[in-house]
């Protein structure tokens, strides 16, 4: 197999079975993953597949991914979901639409959001392949961290974990902490699309073969970075950098969320406020890249969408 050279994760929402049509089927859970290996580029297409009836797997996609394609060929209360949270968060976005969308008709959903000034193209999927056969993820250097967003046991091999590299390279024999345990732990081997490798850029999506710990010990959200990378605790302060515009109920004191940080969804509850700053107790220790930003969401409001605002994580107050 060609050496990977170039790699993009895109997550492609607001509509189904376009995914499938980008690459070959891969791993599924309450996500599938789609992948294209063509000409040393790699692409893995990330899809939502158990959302609208879970929000997870829609907050998984979005935060796995360097790029996001969303697709609107209708209206509906789940298409409006996933554009509230793109809107919330940084990534870049290509908004791409069916024959059944009318222009005056998007721009008022758009209205107010940073949706609302991207350009707007019909959905044409050989052209759309094309784009993603020349997206690269950005350059993050730094030591390395890899979420993990799967794991499986392997006879002979043993534990094996999946994940894309966001920073750094990853090399063989590296040893990390699996985050947010104190475990440290070995890479075995490394494998970039089915092909042994010594080390893995940041953008690419590996499978690692781990020394130091069971495969039924891995679950999604856990991290692999060096010792001191990131810092945990279960008592954090986030600032609200962007709320929802359409959530009905209040980010105050006494509300139960879900916090999304990297991979990672856990309950919450909002302890305090100083104005657009919470105080938050999540019910076990979260891993976090100093600064990182997450998305609040209240999985069970009386109305409207599930998404209640971005943070900026700061300094938790222990752990």
């Amino acid at each position: 197999m060609t050496r990977v050279t170039g790699a993009i994760t895109v997550a492609v929402v607001g509509a189904r079975d376009v995914a499938k049509d980008l690459g070959k089927k891969g791993t599924s859970s309450d996500v599938t993953l789609y992948n294209a290996v063509r000409d040393g580029h790699a692409a893995t297409i990330v899809e939502p597949t158990q959302f609208p009836e879970k929000l997870a797997p829609l907050l998984t996609a979005l935060a796995m991914a360097d790029r996001t394609v969303a697709v609107v060929n209708e209206l509906t209360r789940e298409v409006a979901e996933s554009l509230a949270a793109v809107d919330l968060l940084e990534t870049p976005v290509d908004l791409l639409t069916g024959p059944g969308v009318g222009e005056a008709e998007l721009g008022r959903a758009l209205k107010g959001t940073r949706l609302e000034s991207l350009p707007v193209r019909p959905l044409d999927l050989p052209h759309l392949r094309a784009e993603v056969d020349a997206w690269e993820a950005p350059p993050a250097p730094g030591s390395v961290l890899v979420p993990i967003d799967h794991a499986f046991p392997v006879k002979g091999v043993g534990a094996v974990a999946l994940g894309v590299v966001r920073r750094g390279t990853l090399t063989a024999h590296d040893r990390l902490r699996l985050y947010p345990s104190d475990r440290l732990v070995e890479v075995r081997s490394i494998q970039v699309h089915d092909a042994d490798v010594r080390s893995a850029a940041t953008g690419e999506r590996v499978g690692v073969a781990l020394r130091g710990v069971e495969a039924e010990e891995l679950e999604r959200g856990q991290c692999l970075a060096p010792e001191g990378a990131l810092t945990v605790g279960a008592r954090l302060s986030g600032r609200i950098e962007k709320p929802c515009p359409y959530y009905r109920g209040r980010a105050v004191p006494g509300l139960s969320a879900h916090l999304q940080v990297g991979l990672q969804l856990v309950p919450v509850r909002i302890t305090g406020a100083d104005g657009p700053t919470l105080a938050l107790e999540a019910d076990r220790a979260v891993a976090a890249v100093p600064g990182a930003s997450a998305l609040l969401a209240d999985l069970s409001p009386k109305a409207g969408p599930r998404l209640v605002a971005r943070l900026r994580l700061g300094p938790g107050a222990g752990p």
